[in-house]
């Protein structure tokens, strides 16, 4: 009996998953047709939709490889002579005609728009227009400088405090300072701007603030030149 009872358990087993085979069988059957039935019926919107990611594609690959890359190399060669006049303090004649038939870093601002060349010259139009007095501008300039990086964000911001100093705009130039010596640790930079906002800090009489701020030079940058000096700041303020 037990033999005949295996048997019978064994028979029913099988039968259960040629059952489960014959209904899978069934359904990827009907998957396949379903699928077959939907392509027919929106054949057009797929095929539109494949055309479209290709085309994108297409773009993409055409736009970096054979415009962006060769404008980009174009416009660093073109900010060579620029960033030479710049170097000798010839601001004017970097931004508009720093010589041998090339562009100025105005030019290059209106003319590689996207590069980073570009965004470069907006920084280095800034300050040139902050070395020319020319306060406004240079404002204009270093806000649309987009930086990348530990540095370039606190030279920006740097500048920026600087301009709006001259510009008797107080409170946007502790801002920037601010910024500038919180936006990373440079052992050159950091305490420059950290002095600066200390000193104009002092100079709105909030005597806190520029403590802490000479406080930090003394702390975290005694080996800078503003470290050297930072004691008799501090015994001004204390």
């Amino acid at each position: 009996m037990f033999i005949f009872a295996q048997i019978f358990k064994n028979v029913m087993a099988r039968r259960r998953s040629n059952k489960k085979e014959e209904e899978t069988l069934v359904d990827i059957v009907e998957a396949r047709d379903n699928a077959k039935d939907y392509f027919g019926k929106n054949q057009k919107m797929i095929l539109g939709i494949a055309l479209a990611v290709a085309l994108l594609v297409g773009a993409f690959v055409v736009y970096k490889f054979l415009i962006k890359e060769p404008q980009e190399k174009q416009a660093m060669e073109a900010m060579y002579w620029a960033e030479y006049q710049f170097a000798r303090d010839s601001f004017a004649i970097a931004l508009e005609n720093p010589g041998r038939d090339m562009e100025g870093f105005l030019d290059i601002i209106d003319n590689y728009g996207g590069t980073s060349a570009a965004n470069l010259s907006k920084y280095y139009a800034g300050v040139s227009y902050l070395n020319l007095g020319k306060y406004d501008a240079a404002v204009d300039y270093l806000e649309s400088f987009s930086p990348k990086g530990t540095v370039t964000p606190i030279m920006k911001f740097g500048a920026l405090g600087d301009a709006y100093s001259e510009l008797n705009e107080f409170d946007k130039a502790l801002s920037s300072y601010k910024k500038a010596s919180g936006s990373g640790s440079n052992d050159l930079l950091t305490p420059y701007y950290l002095q600066k906002y200390g000193m104009l800090q002092e100079r709105q009489g909030n005597s806190a603030e520029a403590l802490s701020a000479y406080n930090q030079i003394k702390e975290k940058y005694p080996l800078s030149t503003e470290g050297t000096l930072v004691d008799k700041y501090i015994s001004r303020v204390q």
